[in-house]
């Protein structure tokens, strides 16, 4: 197991994604900041949490614990990308382009 979450692929590329969400969510319409836009980064940055706190607790059954916390969160966030494109919150190209972050670290 690694010596530290920051070097997980996998938390490196959560942060990536947190990042991604951030941007995209920042043009939402003023009234989804604290609806749509608070409810897509929330699993956003849990993705990432998860993974780090999993490694901390240096045991592996606790680690899959925690990392199918993570893969809940990337259903969730997944979800709310999907019905921000049906509100024409984000464009096609961005749609794309979180969901195509999603899978990376689903996969991962």
């Amino acid at each position: 197991m690694a010596q530290h979450y920051k070097d997980l692929i996998a938390w490196q590329k959560a942060m990536d994604l947190v990042n991604a969400v951030y941007d995209v969510t920042d043009e939402f319409p003023k009234r989804e900041i604290y609806s749509l836009a608070d409810q897509t980064r929330r699993p956003a940055v849990s993705i990432s949490s998860n993974i780090a706190e999993g490694q901390a607790h240096y045991s592996n059954r606790e680690f899959l614990y925690f990392l199918r916390h993570s893969r809940g969160s990337l259903a969730e966030l997944e979800t709310q990308v999907l019905v921000a494109a049906r509100r024409k919150y984000v464009s096609e190209t961005n749609t794309v382009e979180l969901l195509k972050r999603v899978d990376e670290v689903k996969r991962i």
